[in-house]
């Protein structure tokens, strides 16, 4: 925070007014703020007008040029990003196949047939069967 009651001496001004044109900031300021005079139509933001203007003088890329490619490249980052994704994708394996072409599921294990069916599948519940009476042999 500056000292309100701070005043720096005459030479260190003049001193920082020296190197302000010595560096070329004076006479690109005056320049940029004589155009936004110039300007039939004054811009709504006047801050962005300079500081694009002093970008241009300074052969850098305006903050809407950066902003620009930037969303370009990250528009491009994501279309590879889902391009990786796609190959990844046919570069897997396939799933193991049982004897007849299906894949098989995972936890699935193919029995071959119902050779030898559980024994609860057999009497069709847990119970014994009852016992028949005999018959007669008359």
């Amino acid at each position: 925070m500056s000292n309100p009651t701070f005043k720096p001496s005459e030479g260190k001004r003049e001193e920082f007014r020296k190197y302000l044109e010595k560096n070329g900031v004076m006479d690109a300021l005056t320049k940029v703020l004589v155009n936004l005079y110039e300007e039939p139509e004054k811009p709504e933001d006047a801050l962005e007008y300079i500081r694009d203007r002093l970008a241009m003088q300074a052969g850098i890329e305006t903050f809407t040029q950066m902003k620009t490619k930037i969303e370009e490249y990250q528009a491009r980052v994501d279309a590879l990003t889902q391009e990786l994704e796609e190959l990844r994708i046919s570069m897997e394996p396939p799933p193991p196949a049982d004897e007849e072409g299906a894949p098989v599921e995972e936890g699935f294990e193919p029995t071959g047939g119902d050779e030898n069916p559980p024994e609860e599948a057999v009497g069709g519940s847990e119970e014994a069967p009852a016992e028949q009476p005999p018959e007669n042999a008359d």
